[in-house]
């Protein structure tokens, strides 16, 4: 679906917690944290992180 594309960090912050406030922020931060340990066992999937605007997924 999103996959290899750029997604702002405030829309998946509203698609996922229904706001974009500090505490969804920083959860968001702790959920990308575990996804890319979990995913670290195939080299060829990753997130990348674009400071100030969001996300992408490259597998």
């Amino acid at each position: 679906m999103h996959r290899n594309r750029l997604l702002p960090r405030k829309d998946l912050l509203t698609q996922v917690w229904g706001d974009d406030d500090l505490f969804s922020s920083r959860s968001l931060d702790v959920y990308i944290s575990r996804l890319r340990r979990y995913l670290n066992i195939d080299h060829m999937v990753q997130i990348i992180n674009n400071r100030g605007f969001g996300y992408k997924l490259i597998c």
